[in-house]
């Protein structure tokens, strides 16, 4: 996944893989593991686990990543 995609783009991203099992508006790890390693897997042989990220990412410490909270990674690495 390019992070040069516009939101609506990135949204629908999101939402296919969030749709995978659960609220269709949030992430699991395990729907977040399946998007990086998907369309985003350069980030895995950075330093970071799946289990670091994720942590990272729910920043409402409830289990789930939303969009807002997945809004940080695109931003993280489109630096």
């Amino acid at each position: 996944m390019s992070v040069k995609k516009s939101p609506e783009e990135l949204k629908k991203i999101f939402e296919k893989y969030a749709a995978k099992e659960g609220d269709p508006d949030q992430l699991s790890k395990e729907e977040l593991k399946l998007l990086i390693q998907n369309e985003l897997p350069a980030l895995l042989k950075g330093s970071s686990s799946i289990d670091d990220l994720f942590k990272e990412l729910d920043k409402n410490g409830d289990g789930e990543v939303s969009f807002e909270e997945f809004q940080v990674l695109v931003k993280k690495i489109s630096q």
